[in-house]
């Protein structure tokens, strides 16, 4: 970083980025800065257009308007081969190297030295060597990638990309799987990349690692840049505030509208104690009662999806004790789960949730016939009659229950994830995101839909990113970051003004 108080001549720089896909504007307008040696974070939520600028850059896609320049002259990356020939090396979360070839090879892929005409491995494996130890890392070059970490495999495609000639640096969520240990050890090797004058473009969801590793932060919302600040000129409060587009207000809920029946004094019908996956979640507590919502708030990358993860058996705990009203459970998988009584509406529901092809009756009668097991079948008769009464109750918009559900409006798909769950009858449901992307009508039905099914006793816990939302219907809100709780928060407590100063707060 330059010491003298001027700003230094940038290495890269992008003016007026935009890049539209059919019906959206993934980026519009956007400029950014990148200096020799300064770690610049890229932060935002879904869909704030971090990947599509860093895609733009490394010629992943192609821009509409705007123009990119590296070291004050203009470039078209139409590639990320041509993007790495003219110095920009991308190292992307799913690592995009060969597990099953040595590491050596992997860091020389496609440009092997040669000898007699044969690839020479002798030098390739002491080239290799010499190229890690310069990080410090010493290992043997010769074994398989996929003998070591996540952490290392990292390091070997950051030092392929360095290797490339790579004067920029793009780490997409190089973190996201790794422990404090392999943070620290990561952190190392962009720290002695700072002191060899690469400028580095860096995206995380850790709050704590952007003021830990970075010296810039640029705020995108909604494909467009809302602002830019040295990191130690701005505070975690702030940052969020702009990344929320929500100014701290006091604000707070009618009480009369809280939730509800204080429950204190009744036993949790799920509790768990410990619960945590080692580098996907510190180990929490929690406890949920019947009848009772438990919202969980935090920024995108918080750990929020990973709880319900967990909860549901999708990734199960290495560690930590789950009890069912009273009784200890093991939650092995998601049948385990289904068959304890849990339902799971996924953030994802086109890809994780509805079969598009498959009818509206079809997708509702999904889970109950899961649990019931196929070699008990549930008639036709009685697939129509359950998809009829959930159509009526919920208020599905669809012509008769034969229609492919893929041919429903957002928020009709999501009333349809609802009601596979409700007709096998759950005690526990987690609803990740469930008003994400549905128009206004269906997203009012919906939360009322919440509040009467909490009324009628199911426990609820419920992922959203409106805190508005949170604080309107949740009895307790969990507040998480960086993948760890931080608190809960109950009563008078529940308002966006806290549950903000709760995510920032160290």
């Amino acid at each position: 970083m330059n010491m003298s108080g001027q700003e230094p001549i940038p290495l890269l720089e992008v003016k007026g980025l935009t890049k539209t896909f059919p019906s959206t504007v993934a980026l519009s307008g956007v400029d950014f800065t990148l200096y020799a040696g300064d770690v610049h974070v890229l932060v935002g939520e879904n869909g704030a257009g971090k990947s599509t600028l860093i895609k733009l850059i490394s010629g992943v896609h192609r821009k509409d308007a705007g123009t990119i320049l590296l070291e004050g002259k203009v470039i078209e990356p139409h590639s990320p081969r041509h993007a790495q020939e003219l110095g920009i090396s991308t190292v992307f979360q799913e690592i995009n190297l060969i597990p099953t070839m040595s590491v050596a090879e992997n860091i020389f892929l496609g440009r092997q030295p040669m000898r007699y005409g044969m690839i020479d491995m002798r030098a390739i494996n002491k080239q290799a060597a010499a190229l890690l130890k310069g990080f410090g890392l010493d290992i043997d070059v010769t074994r398989n990638l996929s003998a070591y970490s996540v952490a290392i495999q990292q390091i070997v495609a950051i030092v392929r990309g360095v290797d490339l000639s790579a004067k920029v640096l793009i780490l997409d969520e190089p973190t996201s799987s790794l422990d404090r240990h392999e943070v620290e050890m990561l952190f190392s090797v962009i720290r002695s990349l700072k002191e060899r004058g690469i400028g580095i473009i860096l995206i995380t969801h850790f709050l704590d690692q952007v003021y830990e590793i970075g010296d810039r932060i640029t705020v995108l919302r909604n494909g467009q840049k809302v602002g830019e600040h040295r990191v130690t000129e701005l505070s975690k409060v702030q940052l969020i505030t702009e990344m929320l587009g929500k100014e701290l207000t006091e604000i707070t809920r009618d009480e009369g509208e809280a939730a509800t029946v204080d429950r204190t004094d009744e036993k949790p019908f799920l509790e768990v104690h410990g619960y945590g996956r080692q580098g996907m979640l510190e180990p929490f507590d929690l406890k949920i009662r019947q009848g009772e919502i438990v919202g969980l708030a935090g920024l995108l990358g918080s750990g929020r999806t990973e709880v319900a993860h967990l909860m549901f058996g999708i990734k199960q705990n290495d560690r930590g004790e789950a009890y069912l009203k009273g009784e200890r459970v093991e939650i092995t998988s998601p049948r385990s789960a289904i068959a304890h009584g849990f339902g799971l509406c996924p953030e994802d529901r086109k890809v994780e949730g509805i079969i598009g092809d498959l009818s509206v009756r079809e997708n509702i009668i999904l889970a109950l016939q899961a649990r019931m097991g196929w070699f008990n079948y549930l008639s036709r008769q009685k697939q129509e009659q359950l998809a009829n009464e959930m159509i009526e109750a919920l208020h599905i918009v669809t012509p008769d229950t034969e229609k492919p559900v893929k041919e429903l409006s957002g928020g009709n798909q999501q009333k349809v994830i609802l009601a596979r769950w409700l007709v096998s009858q759950p005690e526990f449901l987690i609803l990740d995101e469930p008003t994400r992307g549905i128009d206004v009508g269906a997203h009012a039905e919906i939360i009322q839909i919440i509040k009467r099914l909490a009324k009628e006793g199911k426990a609820m816990m419920i992922i959203s990113s409106e805190l508005a939302e949170i604080v309107d219907y949740s009895d307790r809100v969990v507040i998480l970051r960086d993948r760890k709780k931080l608190r809960e928060l109950e009563g008078s407590e529940i308002n966006e003004n806290t549950i903000m100063k709760a995510i920032a707060t160290d």
